[in-house]
């Protein structure tokens, strides 16, 4: 089954939020922001990547070109368009916006920036 992940970037830590096809959780979690730890945990959790999502930031060209350096399916969300999505969440922490990118990824509504 396919999968798909959002990252929400923060300068330590990234949540992440991996769905399948239904858009049903597969696995959320927390890691260090580096390409070595998410892409193992990428890895592990989401075997079907799919398409990863990360927004436009400060880590986000590093991290985008790490992970599509070894293979991943990596696209970099415009922060101002997928802010739309996350603005009307009621809860709005890491975990959530992660879910929101998963989601975003996963149906196609996304616009994406160029790294």
């Amino acid at each position: 089954m396919a999968h798909y992940a959002g990252l929400d970037v923060s300068d330590k830590d990234t949540a992440i939020h991996v769905v399948d096809d239904y858009g049903k959780l597969v696995w959320r979690g927390k890691r260090a922001s580096e390409p070595e730890v998410l892409a193992a945990a990428l890895r592990r959790h989401a075997p079907e990547l799919v398409r990863v999502g990360l927004e436009t930031g400060q880590l986000a060209p590093w991290l985008y070109h790490s992970l599509k350096d070894v293979g991943f399916p990596v696209i970099c969300l415009d922060a101002r368009h997928a802010r739309m999505a996350t603005a009307s969440q009621r809860n709005k922490t890491d975990a959530p916006d992660a879910e929101t990118l998963a989601q975003l990824v996963r149906t196609g509504w996304y616009r994406e920036a160029r790294v």
